[in-house]
C-alpha cells in the first residue's frame, strides 16, 4: 500500500449523467423535428405533384386544391397558375413548432406539369 487515503468517487456518475443529459435530450429533440419537417416537406411535395397531374388533366380548380389538401392536409394553402400549355401548383403549410424554431416551420413545394389538350 501506499499510504495514500483511498478516493471517494461517490456519485460521480449521477454528476457525469446531470452534465450529458440535457445535450442527449436536446440532440433527440432536433433530430426528432427534423425527421418530422422532412416529412411534413415530402408530404408537400406529392400533393403539389398530385395537385398538378389533376390540372393537367384538365380538372376545375376547386378540384385541384381539394386533390392538394386531400394529401398535405386541411390546412394547406394551394395555389394555381395557369399559361398554356403548363399549369404550377405551389401548395404550403405550416411545419411543426416548437420551443427553439421560434414558431412554426413554413413549408412549401411547387409542381409544374404540361396540360392535356
Amino acid at each position: 500500500m501506499s499510504g495514500r487515503p483511498a478516493r471517494d468517487d461517490t456519485g460521480a456518475v449521477t454528476a457525469e449523467l446531470a452534465i450529458a443529459l440535457p445535450a442527449v435530450v436536446l440532440v433527440v429533440a432536433v433530430v426528432l423535428v427534423t425527421a418530422v419537417a422532412g416529412i411534413g416537406q415530402l408530404r408537400c411535395a406529392d400533393a403539389a405533384r398530385t395537385a398538378a397531374r389533376v390540372a393537367a388533366l384538365g380538372e376545375a380548380d376547386a378540384e385541384v386544391r381539394a386533390a392538394a389538401r386531400h394529401v398535405a392536409g386541411p390546412g394547406a394553402q394551394v395555389r394555381i397558375e395557369r399559361e398554356p400549355p403548363w399549369v404550377e401548383v405551389v401548395v404550403e403549410t405550416d411545419g411543426p413548432a416548437t420551443w427553439f424554431t421560434a414558431g412554426a416551420l413554413h413549408l412549401s413545394a411547387t409542381a409544374t406539369a404540361w396540360a392535356e389538350p
